[in-house]
């Protein structure tokens, strides 16, 4: 899958401290996920019912 025409945004549950930045971009049925300090690096793709799931896990931690 091509993500060069996605854009990214930071999560916002990320810290600006430089410690926990996480980007996420919305591609045709998915949800990409990358670490913002390497944006060059793994990729992580879930479904939408996924990305719902592990955000409202997030937002109950």
């Amino acid at each position: 899958m091509h993500l060069s025409n996605v854009t990214w945004r930071k999560a916002t549950r990320s810290t600006n401290n430089g410690g926990d930045c996480v980007e996420v971009a919305s591609a045709p049925g998915v949800v990409a996920i990358r670490d913002s300090k390497n944006p060059g690096g793994g990729v992580v793709l879930v479904s939408r019912r996924e990305a719902r799931a592990l955000s409202e896990r997030i937002k109950s931690a």
